[in-house]
């Protein structure tokens, strides 16, 4: 199979050049997979000459994508073994057999279920100037328990200076949900972006889990939550109202 860069190379250039949206979607991130996002995230940042970014970039959004496999693999056990994930007695069945299977062949081997059962993981990337977008997406919204696990690790991970100080404490995890996305949370603040560039949310309507970051390009970008909030504040109105009412267009909000 070609690469990516011999396959795609010039179509992405010409993407990027008119700041098109380009998702990734994938049931097991291969290593054509991982080159593919590498190049699109390089060609993005080479366009507005922020190359010192990819790392970091490429690793969040790699971390976020492996994430949300895993989070399939979960729904892919459950269903697998007739449990249900919302009865607390399966859930306790089904989080042992998830467990068993999180080594990266038994992850892979999974790969025809992902597609069986309709769980792709889809990779999404938009930008300007000012700031690049990347969004991961799955096609269920998370449990209660899920979300609260994950929030918990999020205020965890706040009291924590460095990725190796977390990894002291939290690197021989089995489960593995919720890891990767304070890892990603962790990257961003040692990079020096705002805590409001990384959100995670679920649609009950839409059926879907987002984890989004928002990778600042120019100084003085302001993330959407940041933004939400400011106008919020000023409208006067309940939360819920004013959420209804925000509108937000990333490429129309010049920085500061």
């Amino acid at each position: 199979m070609p690469n990516p860069k011999e396959r795609y190379g010039q179509k992405i250039k010409d993407w990027i050049g008119n700041e098109k949206i380009l998702s990734v979607q994938t049931y097991y991130l291969t290593d054509s997979g991982e080159k593919l996002i590498h190049m699109i995230l390089s060609e993005i940042l080479s366009k507005y000459d922020r190359m010192d970014l990819i790392d970091m970039a490429y690793s969040a959004a790699k971390e976020l994508v492996i994430n949300g496999t895993k989070a399939n693999l979960k729904r892919a056990v459950f269903h697998d073994s007739g449990l249900d994930i919302t009865n607390p007695e399966d859930y306790e069945k089904g989080i042992l057999l998830f467990k068993e299977n999180l080594q990266e062949e038994k992850i892979r081997s999974y790969k025809a279920k992902f597609k069986e059962f309709n769980m792709p993981v889809t990779c999404t990337m938009y930008f300007n100037q000012n700031v690049l977008n990347i969004k991961v997406k799955n096609n269920f919204p998370l449990l209660e328990q899920e979300e609260i696990r994950i929030r918990s690790k999020f205020e965890k991970a706040k009291t924590f200076s460095s990725l190796i100080e977390y990894f002291m404490e939290f690197g021989d995890e089995s489960e593995g949900a919720g890891l990767g996305l304070t890892m990603v949370g962790i990257m961003l603040d040692e990079s020096g972006a705002n805590k409001h560039a990384f959100s995670l949310y679920s649609n009950h309507e839409f059926n879907e889990t987002v984890a989004k970051i928002e990778i600042p390009l120019k100084p003085g970008y302001k993330p959407k939550r940041e933004v939400f909030e400011e106008e919020w504040k000023k409208s006067g109105l309940p939360i819920e109202e004013f959420r209804k009412k925000f509108s937000y267009n990333y490429k129309e909000f010049p920085v500061d």
